[in-house]
């Protein structure tokens, strides 16, 4: 099968289009014939190998797993002799996790990891990008945050693929959502549902005067520091982006002050909670009460400018690679 590999560390032209072997099915595991993926920070960062933390889990001298991706969409294609949830073709959503391997024509999963159906209709690159905002913006918003109907909320980069979702998801809870983008983004984030947009491009978004029940900086581009004074007391500020001044402003905040610091590891939850949320995300979406942002579309061969585009910081929801044409 072909699968999209980077077997050392560095630009997007590191990345190479590869003939690789089929992975060899365990008793408890399905066989994906995949039908799109997305190309996220996530694996720039591990494909570049820049962040010294990242490599210690991506590899220190060379990356630990050069097929790279963790969202795929596709039908079954074989099965373990022990499945019986799952049957050839039958059409599935889900994520590989940490594990990774999800950049290829074929990705392998257990049958109880983080998938569900996808719903009849909704189309691969929709159902794929999907894993991309929606499942880290959904318990952000709804477990860190504890998001309510009324509260205001102040989302930064709102129109990336974390930021997307969250404007979306917090209108879904019923808050008044207020945006921060750039200029060209003002009207995407306006048709998401945002109810206030401010241009980061024309002001400090920290000094707008308004204070929110929550402060969701999407993108890690700010700080509490920078942040705090934006909050209602009991106010909370959330940052996607791990550091050691979140996690010691986190602990610091917990105990005293009338404010709270903190960041969620949503990546790291058990597969049964992370399945339920793909499955709630496929229904909001099914039912038009969510549309994934897909910014732009490449083929398996194209992966490389994948890459590269995404790298730019410029993208706005989703990158997805198509791979139907491989099907």
């Amino acid at each position: 099968m072909r699968a999209i590999v980077s077997r050392t560390y560095g630009s997007p032209d590191v990345v190479r289009i590869e003939e690789v072997a089929v992975p060899v099915l365990k008793d408890h595991e399905i066989l994906i014939r995949n039908h799109a993926t997305v190309v996220s920070a996530a694996e720039c960062t591990a494909r570049g190998g820049k962040d010294p933390s990242a490599r210690l889990y991506f590899g220190l001298f060379r990356p630990r797993f050069p097929v790279l991706g963790t969202s795929f969409a596709g039908e079954v294609h074989s099965v373990g002799s022990a499945v019986t949830r799952y049957r050839v073709g039958d059409q599935l959503m889900g994520s590989v996790g940490p594990t990774l391997g999800a950049h290829a024509e074929l990705v392998r999963t257990s049958d109880d990891g983080i998938i569900t159906a996808k719903p009849a209709g909704l189309p691969w690159a929709d159902a794929v990008a999907i894993f991309d905002g929606a499942l880290t913006a959904l318990p952000f918003l709804r477990d860190a945050a504890r998001l309510q109907s009324g509260q205001s909320i102040l989302i930064n980069g709102a129109s990336g693929a974390v930021g997307s979702a969250a404007v979306q998801l917090a209108k879904h809870f019923g808050a008044v959502v207020t945006a921060v983008t750039s200029t060209p983004n003002l009207e995407l984030v306006k048709s998401l549902g945002a109810d206030h947009v401010i241009d980061y491009t024309a002001g400090d978004f920290t000094r707008n005067g308004q204070t929110y029940d929550v402060v969701f900086d999407a993108v890690g581009k700010s700080s509490y520091r920078r942040s705090r004074a934006l909050l209602k007391p009991g106010g909370i500020y959330l940052t996607t982006v791990p550091s050691l001044p979140i996690l010691v402003q986190m602990l610091w905040t917990s105990k005293m002050g009338k404010t709270r610091a903190a960041i969620a590891f949503t990546g790291l939850r058990k597969a049964p909670a992370m399945a339920k949320d793909v499955a709630f995300m496929g229904e909001l979406t099914t039912t038009g009460k969510y549309v994934p942002v897909i910014d732009k579309q490449y083929t398996l061969t194209q992966a490389a400018a994948a890459h590269a585009h995404v790298e730019t910081g410029r993208k706005k929801g989703s990158v997805v690679i198509s791979l139907a044409d491989a099907a």
